[in-house]
């Protein structure tokens, strides 16, 4: 293909990060990654209840991972920040003290988090020393409530750099953008609004947050997705368990978050050259995106000639045994095109494997599903089982999107 390629790539925290690398290493091309802010784990969830109000900033950290090579000392001792685990009994007092070793290296640092952190460009051991700043700053007027063991120091600094920026997510995220010098234009698929994801399976059963969604789990099929105002309490779990299925949907319902689409989503779609529904988590990382009002829209009038469904090699536990075609049905739903009239999906590409979801055979060999084109190639890392090979997967993409275009003109 000639001239540059503007990629936006639905992604969730890893699922889709082989192929973003594939995409970076691609000359010509301008990548967006739009992510969702739902992520509610351990060490994630105990930072979103100490911060009432905040995003998840876990599959942020995650991306701004993507473009470093730790054979960079600079980017090396970038990653060492996003990915530097604080033990169990963690104190003010210790974050204080790493802190400073960040701000001002030892001359001669031997070992530990002094030698990790010794290449650190000067703009972003300034930037990652303010915004740590702001996390003390808030650990000292708002003591105990957050237990530090095995936090990502990465999240700390989007934690900070969110209240330094008037409790902006999106800022947030921007800003650390800046300081973990990423060539992606990272993105929260909303305006920044705070909500909990919460999920109902097919027996009725409430799965109450996102930790809860990706767990291992019986195979009932999940049915439903919210986006909650307030985090669903023991309390309300234990009164909701052994109800009909409807009637915790209604009750759900009177509860559903007002969310809306950022603007340079909104913008990056409209303008992609290829659009992606990356690989993922569906139930957590990616179908939840789908939910925010007008991204639907926003992909009917996108210029893409192709908008290309990559199916997971993998299983994963929130949609166990469902078919290729079921999963990329899904999509369709969350996005309100059960019958994909509007063009939601242009193409569909997925792995050729036995533990790969299955595909029917009168598709393994290519044909049309919904109106979806079918292709299908080796996808799977042999190094990572359950990864994409980042090289082999962007190839087939770029394919698809080179013999779209002149069929689209």
């Amino acid at each position: 293909m000639s001239g540059r390629l503007a990629v936006a790539l639905f992604s969730g925290g890893r699922g889709g990060a082989s192929i973003a690398r594939g995409l970076l290493h691609t000359p010509g091309v301008d990548l967006t990654l739009v992510i969702n802010g739902y992520d509610n784990g351990r060490s994630t969830g105990a930072l979103r209840r100490y911060l009432p109000g905040m995003l998840g900033p876990s599959d942020f950290r995650k991306n701004l991972l993507v473009h470093l090579d730790g054979r960079d000392p600079r980017q090396a001792a970038l990653r060492s920040v996003l990915e530097h685990r604080l033990p169990a009994g963690t104190t003010r007092a210790d974050l204080a003290d790493l802190a400073g070793l960040i701000a001002d290296p030892p001359a001669r640092p031997r070992d530990g988090a002094a030698r990790e952190f010794a290449a650190l460009p000067p703009p972003a051991r300034e930037a990652i020393t303010r915004d740590l700043a702001a996390v003390r700053a808030r650990f000292d007027s708002h003591p105990g409530g957050l237990d530090l063991t095995d936090c990502a120091l990465g999240n700390l600094v989007l934690a900070g750099a969110y209240l330094r920026l008037g409790e902006d997510f999106n800022a947030a995220v921007r800003a650390c953008a800046r300081t973990f010098e990423t060539p992606i234009a990272l993105l929260n698929v909303t305006n920044g609004e705070n909500a909990y994801l919460a999920a109902l399976k097919q027996d009725g059963r409430l799965l109450a947050d996102e930790a809860d969604i990706v767990a291992p789990q019986d195979a009932a099929a999940i049915t439903d997705l919210f986006l909650l105002r307030e985090p669903v309490s023991a309390a309300c779990q234990a009164e909701l368990e052994g109800r009909p299925a409807e009637e915790v949907r209604r009750i759900l319902e009177c509860h559903r978050a007002e969310t809306s689409l950022n603007p340079a989503v909104r913008d990056a779609i409209r303008d992609a050259d290829l659009l992606l529904y990356g690989p993922g988590t569906p139930h957590s990382s990616l179908l939840p995106s789908y939910l925010t009002p007008g991204i639907a829209d926003a992909i009917a009038e996108s210029r893409a000639a192709a908008k290309v469904f990559v199916v997971n090699t993998r299983d994963d536990h929130d949609v166990q045994g469902l078919s290729a075609p079921e999963l990329v049905g899904r999509t369709l739903h969350y996005l309100g095109d059960p019958g994909n009239d509007r063009g939601t999906v242009t193409h569909v590409l997925s792995h050729c494997a036995p533990n790969a979801p299955a595909v029917p055979p009168y598709l393994s060999g290519g044909g049309v599903w919904a109106g979806a084109r079918w292709v299908t190639a080796d996808l799977e890392d042999a190094e990572r089982p359950g990864a994409h090979c980042g090289a082999r997967t962007v190839r087939a993409l770029t394919s698809i999107a080179g013999a779209a275009a002149p069929a689209r003109a």
